[in-house]
């Protein structure tokens, strides 16, 4: 489902293949910025928490990671949300 609605947000991510986590890799505009301040700003604008890649070491860097820890109803409202910051900053 979390796959589904980011892609809905034009957001392409890889499924996982057995893990409770999605490692998103930055959407193309936001890159430069980094993972830390591209956390810092989904969550200020899409009121959606992920962990930044960098604080798992320099090859997390470039990722989001989501945990899947979230009922269907918080998973659909998160997407929804991302979908409308990305459509809002593009």
């Amino acid at each position: 489902m979390l796959i589904e609605g980011l892609a809905r947000a034009g957001w392409k991510v890889e499924p996982p293949r057995g893990t409770m986590f999605v490692w998103a890799p930055l959407p193309e505009r936001y890159r430069e910025m980094g993972s830390l301040e591209f956390s810092k700003l989904l969550l200020e604008k899409a009121l959606v928490a992920v962990s930044p890649g960098v604080g798992f070491g320099p090859m997390g860097e470039g990722y989001v990671r989501f945990a899947l820890v979230e009922n269907e109803h918080r998973t659909r409202q998160a997407t929804r949300t991302i979908k409308q910051f990305l459509g809002r900053s593009s």
